[in-house]
């Protein structure tokens, strides 16, 4: 199976400003970026990893797994994934492609704080890079213009 970058930028553009009722809005208690982030990668994929705990899925507020919704979790569980879902690696910038995710970090310290989507890759630079993101809602926002200190672009690179 091959993730269809298409199909996320297009949910991207879709509900960048808005909610999709199928999936709680965490805006209010710790952001939704994270939780916007899984519902892009899972339109392009279509396949949850239901494993409890070191899984990826959503079902409910209620039953869900920390990864779709946590920052730093989705990090570790694209990177370590080896079962069903999206497995994922960090790459350099310029290597970045649409439908993939850049976790930025805007304060000291070991945790990453926001997780954009790539909607244009452009020429792989952060002033030519375009994302879409909730908590503070935007699509095709210059990455550039966030102030953030360092970034982790991670690549989507199989199911």
């Amino acid at each position: 199976m091959k993730y269809d970058r298409q199909k996320a930028v297009e949910y991207a553009h879709k509900w960048a400003y808005l909610r999709n009722p199928e999936f709680y809005d965490f805006s209010d208690i710790g952001g939704d970026c994270t939780n916007f982030a899984s519902q892009c990668i899972y339109a392009g994929i279509g396949e949850m990893n239901y494993t409890p705990l070191y899984g990826w899925y959503y079902i409910s507020i209620n039953d869900r797994t920390p990864s779709w919704t946590g920052v730093n979790q989705l990090y570790r569980f694209l990177i370590n994934n080896n079962g069903p879902g999206p497995r994922g690696k960090v790459v350099r910038l310029s290597e970045i492609e649409n439908g993939d995710i850049i976790q930025l970090k805007f304060s000291p310290g070991i945790e990453f704080d926001h997780t954009p989507v790539v909607v244009d890759r452009g020429r792989g630079t952060p002033d030519t890079i375009h994302v879409a993101a909730h908590s503070k809602d935007c699509d095709c926002r210059p990455l550039s213009t966030y102030r953030y200190i360092e970034l982790r672009p991670i690549h989507i690179y199989g199911i």
